[in-house]
């Protein structure tokens, strides 16, 4: 009898067990097949679980912001609540005031996130942020002087005392796969009856004029159809210009659209009566626009990172909210963690939104650097190299330089449109001092010439479309 009781006590204990392992065979399928289980938790709870990880990081003077990221003329540029104050008793405010350097900004990843793959899916096949600068003929693909359609002049460094133009003729290759050349003419067929949305800062709008220009290979088009009014896309009255710009093409019913959003969340006045109002940023809501708008968007490229800085968010008189409240929790307000919370928030509501519009593809394209060097914008800073590719060629890293984004997107539907790697081997390419507009002794070291850098990210994107 005794021995039988053993085996009956071995048996019960193995059976426990049998079943214990079943069990937690089926969790992990089941995690496995639903990467955002884990994110059924509140995104403010779950980001403050993990904040403690985090290093925040902010500029050693964070009264410095930046002047209108789209001239350098006295104005006020009122959009959505969002105020490039420039005047001359707001120098803090001025041109190029940006946070400190990419890598002194970016949040340390958490040891699970270190091997984020650059194109955002560990299953991809062709990871088009690694790989090297080749020279080429073919660019640039429009021509500097031709495009005024839709290239602004600050950018046009055709038109600048500029001389040197060498950054112009080199193309991406990446490694291990082919990037097919990019032909206006046939990007359009692939997007007919669709619209493309770049929703971001002023380096989305130079990806946006970017995109414009090459598909119009720098040509007037005088049958392209002016639509932002479709959008909400007017200059509001006592503004400088409007929160954007729409475009279609009629020959395959393509719009290509730009908005307006520097932080990528909603933003709203919380006395719309009081011209002096403070406005409610709202780090866990997609901006209004998008919410209206989306039903009508194939693509939509995302971008921020820039104006994330104390000068900013203080001259724009942005009170940050999560939750329709304040934000009193001192570790989510710092600004790293505030950027970090945002980016998070807005690529799981793109993923969810992606569930119900399987059309919808979307990408959060990753910080684009800025070069200044021996000072910052208004301390002498510079970026007066020609040469292109003194910083190197080839970028073989398997995972992102932007942590931010590739964080926010991973687990999720979002892709990622990596470029910070291979862009920030190319610090010739600045507009520098060249701009047309620029005050004396001013270099912008964030702004791309174009043609330049920008048509690599839409060559990229056309690829990964």
């Amino acid at each position: 009898m005794k021995g039988g009781n053993v085996v009956r006590f071995w048996g019960r204990q193995f059976t426990l067990a049998l079943v214990a392992l079943l069990f937690t065979s089926i969790v992990f399928w089941y995690c496995e097949k639903n990467p955002l289980l884990t994110s059924l938790l509140s995104t403010q709870d779950q980001f403050i679980m993990q904040s403690s990880e985090f290093l925040v990081v902010e500029p050693a003077d964070s009264s410095l912001s930046l002047k209108s990221e789209e001239d350098n003329t006295s104005n006020e540029y009122s959009n959505n609540g969002i105020t490039e104050v420039t005047n001359t008793e707001n120098r803090a405010n001025d041109f190029g005031g940006y946070e400190t350097n990419v890598t002194d900004t970016f949040l340390p990843r958490r040891k699970e996130e270190n091997h984020i793959l650059a194109s955002g899916f560990q299953k991809e096949a062709c990871n088009y942020a690694k790989g090297k600068w080749v020279p080429d003929s073919k660019h640039p693909l429009y021509s500097g002087l031709g495009c005024k359609q839709w290239l602004s002049d600050m950018w046009a460094c055709r038109l600048t005392q500029r001389t040197d133009f060498s950054y112009e003729g080199y193309r991406w290759q990446p490694e291990k796969c082919e990037m097919p050349d990019f032909e206006g003419s046939n990007f359009l067929k692939r997007m007919q009856d669709k619209t493309i949305a770049f929703i971001g800062d002023s380096l989305g709008r130079q990806q946006f004029q970017s995109l414009m220009c090459m598909v119009t290979g720098g040509k007037g088009r005088p049958e392209v159809e002016d639509v932002g009014w479709k959008y909400g896309l007017v200059t509001p009255r006592g503004a400088v210009r409007p929160d954007g710009w729409a475009f279609r093409l009629p020959n395959t019913n393509t719009t290509i659209l730009y908005y307006w959003s520097a932080t990528l969340c909603g933003i709203e006045p919380l006395n719309a009566a009081d011209p002096a109002t403070e406005f409610a940023m709202h780090l866990d809501q997609p901006p209004a626009f998008l919410i209206t708008y989306l039903d009508q968007f194939d693509v939509v490229i995302l971008n921020t990172g820039h104006h994330w800085n104390r000068g900013k968010i203080n001259a724009n008189k942005w009170v940050m909210h999560v939750n329709g409240m304040p934000v009193r929790d001192r570790k989510l307000a710092a600004l790293g963690n505030a950027k970090n919370f945002t980016a998070y928030s807005i690529a799981r509501w793109f993923d969810r939104q992606i569930k119900f519009r399987p059309q919808l593809q979307v990408f959060f394209r990753t910080i684009s650097p800025r070069h200044f060097s021996n000072g910052e914008w208004n301390t002498g800073g510079r970026c007066e190299n020609t040469i292109p590719l003194t910083k190197g060629s080839e970028i073989w890293q398997d995972e992102s330089s932007d942590p931010v984004v590739g964080g926010a997107v991973k687990g999720t539907n979002v892709r990622i449109l990596d470029i910070t790697a291979i862009s920030e081997l190319r610090d010739e390419a600045h507009i520098s001092h060249y701009s047309l507009k620029a005050s004396v002794g001013v270099n912008d070291c964030l702004h791309w010439c174009l043609p330049g850098i920008p048509d690599t990210w839409n060559e990229i994107l056309a690829a990964q479309l």
